[in-house]
């Protein structure tokens, strides 16, 4: 999988792109693949420059500006979820052709938006992408001068300090990993003092962000990498075609090509031609009033002398026809200087002129190569590089979790029955899982009839196979099978033909037959409907004594298994430790790591009675069934759960504080716990999963929205994947 690092500041005009763009140039040396992505695009009515930017990098790969683009700010007001699921789903797509991918946050260009940080945070811990924090070393309004475009006055270190610890605690907030802080635009004088106080600021680093470095005074924790990059003039300096845009105006006289220079200050030349040329400075863009064509030809003058300084624009204001004779002196010169001219008047042209920021554009190779230099100075490439590839997140968020599923299902390109196709629901669930290739589908129904309807609800599920559960071949098939299976119970084949036509029973012995690779049912009908025909038909694994169920419970920042929530009321001490063997199982299937809490009402050795002598039976049975499992019991919910609580009941367990695997007494406890959770902790319950069968079936709630069924079909691919 591709590093990713995500580069997003507490405000805008920070200088992200100064980041982002030597990021980029650091990771080329080290990866082959870089990419580029942006989650909110700056503005749906032009093109971002700054993507334009970083995409012509000649270290980044081959991505197209769409391919690039998450979604816009309208999208993100109108349905902020979707949006961020569009954005995980195009952010994967570019993520899977790379070495490395540079993600840009937003560029607080919708204004309105306060809680914009906690977005981007929110993004990055979606994306999996530890962020690299810019904050700006300018106050956040700049104030312009008579001489100085984009002059904003310097933060303290103490500004700095508390703009760190405001940003820290809303990345902490989102669950995003910090990986590193950029003081971007600082004064260049204090450097070194401001670095110190972010650091001080951010906190000791994580060992997700930093890997548990050390101090040389030994086993201290490290602190944040924190650089600091200097307030440079050219890179907060607007082009002349900057310019021009700002003031409304048009190109009058020079060349096209000079408006690309930097305007470093402005010189209102409303006075007399002596006291201007007095006032001229290097690089500097001169407002001459439309009427005064002696300063005009004036200041031309002077910007041909070796004499005086070398200017970057004219903009004459007012609107005033200029005569043909200084036309003619003008188009004499030749000094290819842009000249300007604009309607406003002089303090609107001013005001204008000192409002334009500079931006970091493809088009300015100086602007380039200044950002290149300023980062290459000021921050450590190698240790960026270190902690970069060292520093994967360790939350794993509801998205994150789902799109690694999905991914994996893709991966495995398994055929899923799915028995209920007069549910829209199964229908919507069907053309999501098609459009993005997770598996190959049966939906079973009267082919027109299902087709129509998807036809209807404005789906395409052409690529499904749609299978009426009344046909001829198959029921004698799978008649014929099943009655032979269940001679000793009685059944005639008379009575087989008329039970493989239920779509549950059809559907089961589509799978065992090998028709299909596993099965999702439960939207329409009961569990024990759904799991009957799997009880009679697929049957258990070998040493596996019973059927259970587990809940995936995707909290904010991690994912844990529940078990059993679903099938086994009442489990004996057998069952249970059975149960927990195949929960273990079900969450390494899943990239979890299985840490097993037996849990009851009690801990440790402070409990008697029959509840809590099952448990801790079914522990012992656990630990010798399965020697290589840490596994607990009996323990209570929060000393398995909360590292603080453990150290009080449980100080030299392995599993207490930090169990990922829970198993409940009875499905009593179960049911309500993880519904208790999923309501009151936002938490996003997959499942039921079911374990224990040869082959894949799974139940759904009769409640269930259609990304359920997407992630219930993605679960029994990734099954049928292992079972085969």
């Amino acid at each position: 999988m591709a590093h990713s690092i995500y580069i997003c500041s507490a405000e805008g005009n920070a200088g992200k792109s100064t980041v982002a763009l030597g990021t980029i140039d650091t990771l080329s040396r080290r990866a082959t693949r870089v990419g580029v992505f942006r989650p909110i695009a700056r503005s749906t009515e032009e093109r971002d420059y700054v993507l334009e930017l970083l995409l012509a990098h000649e270290g980044v790969i081959d991505l197209s500006y769409d391919e690039a683009i998450g979604v816009g700010y309208d999208e993100v007001h109108a349905d902020p979820e979707a949006a961020l699921s569009t954005i995980v789903r195009r952010f994967k797509a570019v993520e899977g052709r790379c070495d490395a991918v540079v993600i840009l946050g937003s560029d607080y260009t919708d204004v309105g938006s306060p809680t914009e940080l906690a977005t981007n945070a929110r993004i990055a811990a979606n994306l999996g992408a530890p962020v690299l924090l810019v904050v700006g070393g300018r106050v956040a309004q700049g104030r312009g001068s008579s001489e100085h475009i984009g002059y904003s006055d310097a933060r303290t270190p103490d500004e700095l300090a508390q703009l760190t610890e405001l940003a820290v605690e809303e990345l902490q907030r989102e669950h995003a990993t910090l990986l590193g802080i950029v003081a971007n635009r600082a004064d260049p004088d204090r450097l070194d003092d401001i670095v110190a106080a972010v650091r001080a600021a951010a906190g000791p680093a994580t060992d997700a962000g930093a890997r548990a470095r050390t101090d040389a005074s030994g086993g201290a924790a490290a602190s944040v990498a924190v650089w600091a990059i200097p307030e440079d003039v050219y890179l907060v300096a607007p082009s002349m075609r900057s310019v021009m845009q700002a003031v409304h105006g048009t190109l009058y006289a020079g060349d096209p090509e000079l408006l690309e220079r930097e305007a470093l200050g402005v010189v209102i030349a409303a006075m007399s031609m002596e006291n201007v040329l007095t006032r001229l400075i290097e690089g500097s863009v001169v407002v001459v009033p439309g009427d005064r064509s002696e300063v005009l030809l004036g200041v031309l003058t002077a910007h041909a002398s070796a004499t005086f300084p070398s200017i970057s624009g004219l903009v004459l204001n007012g609107g005033f026809a200029i005569s043909d004779t200084i036309e003619r002196l003008i188009d004499g010169i030749k000094s290819g200087l842009p000249i300007i001219r604009t309607e406003l008047g002089s303090y609107d042209t001013a005001l204008a002129i000192t409002q334009t920021r500079g931006r970091l554009a493809a088009e300015s190779q100086r602007k380039r190569d200044t950002a290149l230099s300023l980062f290459e100075k000021h921050v450590d490439g190698q240790a960026l590089l270190d902690l970069l590839d060292v520093a994967r997140t360790d939350v794993v968020t509801p998205l994150l979790f789902e799109y690694g599923i999905l991914a994996r299902a893709r991966e495995a390109r398994k055929h899923i029955v799915l028995p209920e196709g007069y549910d829209d629901r199964i229908l919507r669930a069907a053309a999501t899982l098609l459009a993005r290739d997770v598996a190959e589908l049966t939906i079973l129904g009267e082919e027109i009839e299902i087709r129509a309807r998807a036809i209807g609800l404005g789906l395409d599920i052409s690529r499904a196979t749609v299978l009426s559960n009344h046909d001829h071949v198959l029921v004698y098939r799978f008649a014929d099978e099943y009655q032979r299976r269940r001679a000793h119970k009685g059944v005639t084949l008379e009575q087989a033909r008329d039970t493989v036509q239920d779509v549950s029973y059809f559907g089961t012995m589509m799978v065992e037959l090998g028709l299909a690779d596993g099965m999702v049912s439960g939207a329409m009908h009961t569990t024990a409907h759904t799991i009957r025909p799997a009880f009679e038909i697929i049957k258990t694994k070998p040493g596996v004594q019973v059927v259970s169920s587990v809940f995936l419970m995707a909290l904010a920042d991690r994912v844990l298994v529940y078990g059993d929530c679903a099938v086994v009321p009442d489990p004996t001490a057998e069952q249970l430790a059975d149960i927990a063997i195949s929960s273990a199982h079900t969450a390494a299937q899943f990239g979890i790591e299985p840490r097993i809490a037996m849990l009851s009402y009690s801990t440790g050795e402070s409990g008697t009675g029959a509840d809590v002598e099952k448990v801790r039976r079914a522990t012992e049975l656990v630990r010798e069934r399965a020697p290589e499992l840490p596994v607990e019991g009996p323990i209570q919910y929060d000393a398995a759960s909360d590292v603080a609580v453990a150290r009080t009941k449980m100080p030299d367990s392995d599993v207490a504080g930090r169990a990922t695997v829970f198993i409940f007494p009875d499905l009593n406890t179960g049911n309500n716990t993880y519904k208790a959770v999923q309501r009151s902790a936002g938490a996003v319950a997959i499942g039921p999963v079911l374990q224990g069968l040869r082959k894949p079936v799974n139940d759904l709630s009769r409640g269930a929205l259609v990304q359920d069924i997407v992630n219930t079909v993605a679960i029994t691919a990734i099954q049928a994947a292992d079972a085969s």
